[in-house]
């Protein structure tokens, strides 16, 4: 299934003579083909995971070349970013990620910071691919030391 949106996105940005779109949508593909190969295989959750590793890593050189005054390459690599989280479930905001976070404690009833680890695989677990894995830690260690 997603695969098969990747080949069409991957025609129309060719029809459009889109080139970065183009770039981050080949990317996408590579990251497709894979997980096709590994003992994984594809699926929606192992497709996300890889998504969200490749707009990290974007994010991450982004800054690192914005730091270096290459704003140039960091622009390509904000735009590929974008392009990819495209195909990402909505990420949760601030607020949204603080209620579970809020119920999960109260389910695990945890109530220091000594508890941050089962909260967390909790959380890791209830947030995946909802939400970035260290604003669910900062939240989490927030809470647990009020």
């Amino acid at each position: 299934m997603i695969e098969e949106k990747l080949n069409a996105d991957i025609k129309t940005a060719m029809l459009a003579r889109d080139a970065k779109k183009l770039d981050a949508l080949r990317a996408m593909k590579s990251v497709v083909l894979l997980l096709k190969t590994s003992p994984e295989g594809l699926t929606e959750e192992s497709a996300t995971k890889a998504f969200q590793k490749e707009v990290k890593k974007r994010r991450e050189t982004a800054d690192i070349y914005t730091k270096q005054n290459r704003t140039d390459l960091a622009e390509v690599e904000i735009a590929q970013a974008e392009v990819i989280e495209a195909y990402l479930p909505k990420q949760l905001s601030s607020e949204e990620i603080k209620t579970e976070v809020e119920k999960i404690i109260a389910r695990v009833g945890a109530t220091s910071p000594a508890d941050m680890g089962k909260v967390m695989g909790a959380s890791t677990k209830a947030l995946a691919g909802k939400a970035d894995g260290k604003i669910v830690s900062e939240i989490v260690k927030q809470l647990l030391t009020k």
